[in-house]
């Protein structure tokens, strides 16, 4: 698996095909989202006033977040672009995408890796959509807007 996740940060175009059409990565791909749900809970949870409640918080909105961004991808990839996916491979490769994010902790690395997450999502979208990088670009824009959106409210309203 971290083999695998190395090649997904190193944008790695067949890696994203490989996972995009083969269910059983679909595990290994909640993991990393359950990996960096976990880092996302223990930073989160310094700056909400109970660390356990926004560790919690931060936790569950990642994953939430994952499976809300899956979902819009695939439907504004299909409605917009005729994309070929299904959900099961937006999860898997968005799951892979944010690989880099396990470097979020590490001051500095971590605002780089967020960032070079937004390009490896690219990659994964442009891969698991089969579409071109342009109109990854604007998927992934709809996509994050919305999950950003959607996480900030729940935040502000618990946190």
């Amino acid at each position: 698996m971290l083999e695998r996740m190395i090649r997904a940060v190193r944008l790695d175009a067949d890696l994203y095909e490989t996972v995009e059409h083969d269910p059983s990565y679909t595990r290994e791909a909640a993991i990393i989202v359950v990996i960096v749900a976990v880092l996302n809970g223990i930073g989160g949870g310094f700056i909400a006033d109970s660390w356990f409640v926004g560790f919690i918080a931060f936790a569950i909105v990642r994953l939430l977040g994952w499976l809300l961004w899956a979902a819009i991808t695939d439907f504004v990839g299909r409605s917009l672009f005729n994309a070929t996916s299904d959900i099961g491979e937006m999860l898997r490769v968005i799951g892979y995408a944010q690989s880099v994010l396990v470097l979020t902790l590490i001051p500095i690395v971590g605002w780089l890796a967020l960032i070079w997450s937004l390009v490896c999502l690219v990659v994964a979208l442009r891969q698991g959509l089969d579409i071109s990088t342009g109109k990854a670009v604007v998927v992934g824009i709809i996509g994050w807007l919305v999950v950003t959106i959607a996480s900030g409210i729940v935040l502000a309203l618990v946190v």
